[in-house]
């Protein structure tokens, strides 16, 4: 018969998993609700535009642009970094001229002159692309593209680099996005391709195949991804394998340069990846990098010296423009995602064979040219990604994207040679105007064009966007369009009046500097009005829903289920007696994913490059021979200790396997290569889900009457972390090792310092509280090996080569999960599942009476309900800061992916929670 009250006891025992998931769907909530507000959304319009929309247009303007240039050559270089040199400047007066240009002085949200007065940091220049003598210190990754910097000293009139600056997030699927539908990206865009990677929104591949214009890819097969059905001819590569630098390369030089001896396209695109694998694996500073940049430039002298060889008169390529650029830009370590200055500044080169006249450089401005330190001038243009698609449009003579908000760039649209042909208007022959009157005009036409289909767009997203703008906001754009428009019709009757003109109209009219001031000032009122827009564009989509933000934050702190109460008392109560007795831990330093490695300078590369090899093989016997110490002492039951032990020693062995043949101190066959870099992780993860299918069936299954509370949850617990630490063990690299004994030590000083509490204490058997010092103790070890191990709280921070290791070929859900485990494995799988151990240290006594049994269970659920509520409080206190914050220049950089980790890591230690619960109770 079972004892009195133990049918209660176990009643509450599954009560507990359930009050865990009620915590987990009201954490979901929160998130939900606070999400929905900070995480900024913009409703995608599938609606295109046609050639044929002439609704509300001026007469002044009423066809798309003709086309200026014939066929257009787009190489990417996907990455292309274009930040370095720092100086600190004081003041805004203190800034000279030449550097203002260089960086890109001027009045929109990218530039920071407003923040001069504080004395920041400041950057000046493009490192792979501008001549290292404009800087004071070379770099060795500088002057590996000199094709370019030679082509823009030499021909000023038509070859011109520009500055280009992206709108974060700085991911290339992103970014392709932004630059071929003209719109600003967000963090979420919904609408109907939500879910699916292709895009419907108006872009100008839409464009270019709806009007007869044959375009061929090459290279990154995210362009296939995106746009699956837009290429006459395409040669995609995969793209996702960042250890391979050669395939996506290698694969678009076999067929550009055949390519461009052909005539069976009109757009030409071509995208190189190398450069951003080599820094996501090595880094800026690096060989594979410098190689990758001297490659480039090579096939990039060929693609000019065939460009030119083909332009002569009635070539192929006699009005063909060449544009070299990136997608984004990349810190020294090869990272990008993110907002930072290195990240969202790429460059952009522009050249066209055939020569515009000497008026263009009164377009381009000589105020952007600068002198380097040997004398030689060389000329640097800003412009902003988000004018891209509507300048490429443009030029191509094609109907802008419906949905882009960019302005035609003049200088871009300038350096095309069409542009300027045919300028003179010779119908009436009312008004002889010189090469740059007409082609003002020209561009004035275009810019009509461009108004107006930024203002259609508005109307509409305003009609039917949930999200849609202020109306004073829009009353404001719209009186600037209107104004803009209305000046138009003075304009042209000043550049071209007509016979009803009065004498005195024509006679003020015949001045030019009439015509050119006025020209001057209608292309001033268009800007305006684009630039209004794209500010308004980007206030509106950055707006923040602070009601829901606030009843998100308030659910959080709602959640605090009496648990709230009970830890401030327990630590107020706690606080003399623990006051120090807390130990601050601090690992070292890890450099190049190794920690050995910081004594490299101490005794020489050759005998730190050695080191390195064995160390980790050191590290990783010594753990094994501490867990399989361990292993009998803790899991009483035959068959799982056994199999437990040899699934253990198997793994350790794939493990330095693996690492031994990625070593140079040893010479490998092929196959035993291929077993260890291949094979050998793959059954390093099979043996740990074979073990957690085990550990599941013994815990469903097995019988664990005999055995004390204390016994059961050990064993328990033990099987659960031999499982999953080879994994994350071989995930984490050589210093995975060193970083478990690290892990190892911490956690039982932190036991031993909780028992030694214990005895001064003196608690007996019956007190079931348990030390909340040492789970916040247990907490923050977890966050530190979370930043030890080289993760960080970025999208960029991501260790993605972790995913591929014993793969070589990517798989969503594959890659997706081993880079998962490798992100939270040591920060939150593994804390959560050994916290029992704090629970079950008190206790050292045999007695198998249900009090017992009760208090441990007890003090186990308590232990989890602290963890958890620690996690919460923590995204709390994030939530709370990116309210405050969400106005900040760094929000995208900085404040939202640091939500978004600890949003992500409290739903999982939430979900940990309650499979603890279940599992070890």
């Amino acid at each position: 018969m079972a004892a009195p009250g133990s049918h209660g006891r176990r009643s509450r025992r599954r009560a507990w998993p359930l009050l865990f998931l009620a915590v987990l769907m009201l954490h979901s909530l929160a998130i939900y609700l606070f999400t929905r507000g900070f995480l900024l959304t913009r409703t995608e319009l599938d609606v295109h535009s046609h050639r044929d929309d002439r609704t509300g247009i001026s007469p002044g303007c009423s066809s798309w642009p003709p086309p200026a240039v014939d066929r257009l050559v787009i190489v990417v270089l996907d990455a292309l970094r274009s930040y370095i040199l720092r100086s600190y400047i004081r003041t805004e007066s203190s800034i000279p001229q030449e550097i203002k240009s260089l960086i890109g002085y001027c009045d929109h949200t990218q530039c920071l002159s407003g923040m001069f007065s504080i004395g920041v940091t400041k950057k000046v220049g493009f490192d792979f692309v501008a001549p290292s003598t404009f800087f004071q210190e070379k770099q060795p990754w500088m002057d590996k593209l000199q094709v370019l910097q030679k082509l823009a000293a030499d021909e000023k009139t038509s070859a011109r680099i520009f500055k280009a600056l992206a709108d974060p997030p700085t991911t290339s699927l992103q970014r392709l996005k932004a630059l071929t539908t003209g719109g600003l990206p967000t963090f979420i865009d919904v609408g109907n391709s939500f879910g699916a990677p292709a895009i419907v929104e108006d872009n100008i591949m839409h464009q270019f195949a709806k009007n007869g214009k044959r375009v061929i890819m090459m290279g990154d097969d995210t362009w296939i991804q995106l746009y699956p059905e837009h290429f006459n001819k395409s040669y995609p590569y995969p793209s996702f394998n960042v250890k391979d630098l050669d395939t996506v390369d290698n694969g678009v030089i076999e067929h550009l340069l055949p390519s461009l001896h052909k005539n069976d396209w009109d757009v030409l695109i071509a995208h190189f990846l190398g450069v951003d694998h080599a820094g996501h694996i090595f880094g800026v500073d690096s060989t594979p990098m410098i190689q990758k940049l001297e490659q480039y430039n090579r096939i990039l002298e060929d693609v000019i010296d065939t460009l030119k060889s083909l332009s002569t008169s009635g070539g192929p390529h006699e009005n063909t423009l060449l544009l070299v650029m990136g997608d984004h830009g990349q810190t020294l370590n090869g990272d990008h995602g993110g907002g930072t200055a290195e990240e969202v500044e790429t460059s952009l080169f522009a050249w066209s064979p055939k020569t515009p006249p000497n008026a263009v450089l009164s377009v381009l401005g000589k105020n952007s040219c600068n002198i380097d330190l040997h004398g030689k001038e060389l000329c640097v243009s800003t412009m902003q990604q988000l004018d891209f698609a509507v300048t490429i449009a443009a030029l191509l003579g094609i109907p802008f994207p419906f949905g882009s908000i960019g302005r035609v760039n003049p200088e871009l649209y300038a350096l095309s040679a069409g542009t300027w042909d045919n300028q003179k208007i010779g119908a009436n022959n009312c008004t002889q105007q010189n090469d740059l009157e007409a082609w003002m005009q020209r561009y004035g036409e275009a810019l009509c064009i461009n108004c107006w289909q930024v203002k259609r767009y508005i109307d509409r997203y305003s009609a039917t966007s949930v999200i849609g703008f202020r109306a004073e906001d829009l009353n404001h754009v719209a009186d600037l369009y209107s104004k803009a428009q209305s000046n138009w019709s003075s304009v042209l009757r000043s550049t071209c009046p007509s016979e009803t003109s009065s004498q005195d109209e024509l006679k003020e009219c015949s001045k030019k500097e009439c015509t050119s001031s006025a020209l001057r000032l209608q292309i001033d009122a268009y800007s305006d009005f684009l630039e209004s827009f794209a500010k308004l564009a980007r206030s509106a989509w950055t707006e923040f829903d602070l009601w829901l933000m606030g009843i998100g934050l308030s659910v959080m702190i709602l959640s605090w289920q009496k648990e709230f109460v009970f830890l401030l008392l327990n630590i107020f109560i706690r606080f003399g007696i623990e006051f120090g007795m807390s130990k601050q831990i601090s690992g070292p330093v890890i450099s190049n994913d190794h920690p050995v490695s910081i004594i490299c300078g101490l005794f020489g590369s050759s005998f730190c490059s050695d080191l390195i090899e064995i160390f980790p093989i050191i590290s990783l016997t010594f753990m094994a021979y501490i867990i399989l110490k361990c292993i009998p002492c803790a899991i009483s039951h035959r068959f799982l200790k056994y199999f437990v032990m040899s699934g253990s020693i198997l793994s350790y062995i794939f493990i330095a396997i693996h690492w031994a043949s990625e070593s140079t101190l040893l010479s490998h066959t092929k196959a035993i290569k291929e077993f260890g870099i291949s094979l050998a992780p793959r059954l390093v993860y099979t043996i740990g889900g074979l073990s957690l299918a085990i550990s599941a069936f013994y815990r469903l299954f097995g019988s664990t009457d005999h055995l004390k509370m204390n016994e059961r949850i050990t064993s328990l617990s033990v099987v659960m972390l031999c499982s999953w630490s080879p994994t994350i063990l071989i995930l984490l690299g050589r210093q995975g090792p060193f970083v478990a004994l690290i892990y190892m030590t911490i956690a039982r000083c932190i036991i031993k310092l909780q028992q030694k509490n214990q005895r001064e204490l003196k608690l007996d058997e019956g007190i079931h509280a348990a030390d909340s010092v040492s789970v916040t103790q247990w907490s923050l070890l977890a966050v530190c090996l979370f930043y030890l191990t080289g993760h960080w709280c970025t999208f960029d921070g991501l260790r993605y080569g972790a995913a591929f290791i014993g793969f070589d070929h990517f798989h969503i859900i594959r890659q997706g999960l081993l880079l998962s485990i490798d992100t939270f494995g040591v920060s939150h799988i593994l804390p959560v599942l050994s916290l029992p151990f704090i629970a079950i240290c008190w206790y050292n006594s045999a007695s198998k009476n249900s009090k017992v049994k009760d208090a441990t269970v007890t003090r186990l659920i308590q232990v989890l309900l602290m963890y958890g509520l620690i996690t919460s409080i923590t995204t709390t206190l994030t939530i709370i800061c990116v309210t405050i914050q969400r106005r900040h220049l760094m929000v995208w950089g900085l404040f939202a992916p640091k939500y978004v980790f600890d949003a992500i890591g409290l739903l999982l230690t939430d979900l940990l929670v309650v499979l603890a619960s279940l599992y070890y109770s």
